[in-house]
């Protein structure tokens, strides 16, 4: 158990505890060298006892650690103290979707766009890194009161990956969001986040989960075997584009998905725009059902517990025990399974490696066309050896002139083969945006609305006093006026308010003890009462509070108010009652 106070490698001094989780345990801690807050994970003990967990873990915390993106949380540091294995990490001031989904019910499609933006751009960098999360959901996606959206817990995930499954504890909080081909005991690829990701961003829409059971390996099935409920039927009115993006994204079929997560983000960049609201509905090019009846094995891990026997169905869950003997045909059989592979990967890897060189394919480096003309793209484009796309893609530039070329999909520099399409990108000129009154509307909202539109929103808290009419994140001034407009990737700064509290008059006689107390209660602070015999104030009466009228109210503060108590009447004396003194 970590204390409070405690120092991890002589560097860490710990604060207090943040949360505790089925895999590690976390930490508010102060770094004594570097001078800054952050949040440490400490491994459940169970874990830290597991030697192939240990090295997976720490091999891919360092892994991650390599991530350097504004929208995943950063690794600082990972290492190990008197057996405890601990990953150091950036410490957030935000909550994670799942409280904001709490208390918001489901989010609006706009904020759902910004947010899924944010988290898909973040794990394209780790995706170009071929670094899989395996573990995306809202719990593991923090948002800071100025909107920014955070991915964390990659190495845990990464690590976790391996042994999840075979421990119902900690697979139940991640198997609503489990793709289909780790639920069917295959291995994870780039496009099973993307999967997850699809789920999340149902979840956000709609504050359900697609997939309910009574059970992980219940819902895991559902993964496997259950289209994804219709989102329209839970908002009639939302845009073909929203719904085609989590249709590709929840495909089963891994080659119905998008192929990463920068891909999807491309996709989500241009979704609230008007010409995309009622575009075809996305139809998926393979089959979705190619999954066998593969029966999954729940592994019972106390040895006393004996199997019992039932049907063998499609739908059914097989529980046993694995004996030595079977463990060691299961190993002999992995073996040649293994030298098949490998046989095949060889063959695989020579045919693309031998086929370009014997037909000539090689690969072409895709010109710059930045800046010409749609015609003359074109030619050179081809001249190089390109295909080009029948449909463009306008996007807005304030330093491109409309009508010529802004960039290509695959971009400039990029080295394709032969014959590969290339989609242009034409610029429409400088698009300006006009700016609404955006006060007393939720920031969240209009900052999605607006970063669709291509500008640059800045959150900024501006202290006032108490109001009873203002509501959290509700936006109360903006730095350009109502009518004004503004050129895409121009800056709008949006003011909410930071509330201040402050101290009333408890003395004037309008509060009594226990308002006084639900007021405490209110903005956590503490009361101390202390009752005075005094024959200045009338019993009862409130007539001290060590924290002046005007005084600014913090948290974890001590009030101290005092109460007239009436003097005690004193008995007379026997010498003074008789004169026989």
């Amino acid at each position: 158990m970590i204390m409070k106070g405690q120092k991890i490698s002589d560097r860490y001094q710990i604060i207090k505890s943040i949360g505790e989780g089925g895999m590690a345990n976390v930490y508010l801690a102060y770094d004594t060298i570097l001078d800054r807050n952050v949040a440490v994970k400490v491994l459940r003990g169970d874990l830290a006892t597991d030697e192939k967990f240990v090295r997976r873990f720490q091999r891919e915390a360092l892994s991650a650690s390599s991530l350097n993106h504004p929208n995943i949380v950063e690794v600082y540091d990972v290492g190990e103290d008197n057996g405890q294995y601990y990953i150091v990490m950036e410490y957030i001031e935000g909550k994670h979707l799942k409280e904001l989904l709490k208390k918001r019910g489901h989010l609006t499609i706009t904020e759902v766009v910004d947010i899924m933006l944010q988290i898909t751009d973040g794990m394209s960098v780790a995706h170009d890194s071929y670094i899989i999360h395996r573990d995306i959901k809202p719990q593991n996606i923090m948002i800071l009161e100025n909107g920014l959206v955070k991915i964390t817990d990659f190495g845990i995930a990464m690590a976790m990956n391996a042994t999840q499954l075979t421990q119902t504890n900690s697979v139940m909080g991640s198997v609503h969001y489990l793709p289909p081909e780790q639920a069917n005991g295959k291995g994870a690829s780039l496009q099973s986040d993307i999967y997850s990701m699809g789920i999340l961003m149902y979840e956000l829409l709609t504050g359900k989960l697609p997939y309910r059971g009574e059970n992980a390996v219940e819902i895991a099935l559902k993964h496997l075997k259950e289209p994804l409920p219709s989102i329209r039927e839970e908002i009639p009115n939302i845009p073909n584009s929203i719904e085609n993006i989590i249709k590709k994204a929840t495909a089963k079929n891994i080659k119905n998905r998008y192929i990463d997560a920068r891909e999807m983000h491309t996709d989500l960049l241009t979704c609230l725009d008007d010409s995309r609201k009622k575009e075809p509905i996305y139809e998926y090019k393979y089959s979705e059902n190619n999954y066998d009846d593969t029966k999954m094995v729940k592994i019972i891990k106390d040895p006393d517990i004996k199997s019992k026997k039932t049907k063998e169905s499609s739908e059914e869950v097989i529980a046993k025990q694995i004996t030595p003997e079977e463990l060691k045909k299961q190993n002999k059989l992995v073996l040649m399974l293994a030298s098949i592979f490998t046989g095949l990967v060889v063959i695989i890897t020579s045919i693309v490696v031998l086929i370009p060189l014997i037909t000539g394919g090689k690969e072409l480096k895709v010109p710059d066309v930045t800046n010409m003309s749609i015609t003359k793209a074109i030619d050179k484009l081809q001249d190089e050896g390109f295909k080009v796309s029948d449909e463009q893609q306008e996007v807005s530039s304030t330093d491109i002139k409309e009508g010529n070329i802004v960039k290509t999909n695959p971009a400039a520099g990029s080295k394709r083969t032969k014959g590969t399409l290339i989609t242009l990108y034409v610029s429409v000129g400088d698009t300006k945006v006009t700016i609404e009154n955006y006060k007393d509307r939720n920031y969240l909202e209009v900052k999605g609305a607006l970063e669709a539109l291509g500008l640059r929103v800045v959150i900024e808290k501006k202290e006032i006093e108490e109001n009873d009419n203002l509501k959290e994140g509700q936006i109360i001034e903006q730095s350009v006026a109502e009518g004004e407009k503004l050129s895409v990737g121009e800056t709008i700064t949006l003011y909410i308010p930071d509330i201040i509290s402050k101290f009333p008059n408890f003395t004037d006689g309008s509060y009594s003890v226990s308002e006084i107390q639900k007021f405490c209660d209110e903005h956590n602070i503490k009361l101390e009462v202390e009752e005075v015999e005094t024959s200045e104030y009338t019993e009862g009466s409130i007539y001290y509070q060590n924290k002046p009228e005007g005084y600014t109210i913090a948290e974890g503060v001590t009030l101290k108010i005092r109460v007239a108590k009436e003097m005690t009447q004193q008995e007379p004396d026997d010498c003074e009652e008789t004169g026989l003194c």
